[in-house]
């Protein structure tokens, strides 16, 4: 299960904004087994701009990671933060396929 993840961020708190953003990403990739990829970037002519590329084994993996604790702690620490959020589905190119 892939999402892609659009957000953008009042531009007078991106520095505090990614500190936050690390620390979640962070904490579920060594948490939660079943989180594959959650691959953070902004964008360079808009840094307030970031995308997300989240990769889970499942529904159940998404379900669980979206009530964990460092995914809400994450949102109740951006929620004055964060000015818009897009979460969109996406389909894989080559399903399976891992990083390396």
């Amino acid at each position: 299960m892939v999402k892609l993840v659009r957000i953008t961020v009042d531009p007078s708190r991106v520095d505090e904004y990614k500190r936050i953003l690390q620390e979640e990403v962070e904490a579920s990739l060594r948490s939660e087994k079943d989180v594959y990829v959650l691959y953070a970037v902004w964008d360079n002519e808009n840094p307030n701009h970031f995308t997300i590329l989240e990769v889970y084994k499942d529904q159940e993996a998404y379900d669980k990671h979206f009530i964990s604790p460092q995914l809400q702690k994450y949102f109740a620490e951006t929620k004055d933060m964060v000015q818009q959020l897009e979460i969109v589905d996406a389909i894989p190119l080559i399903e399976g396929i891992r990083m390396k």
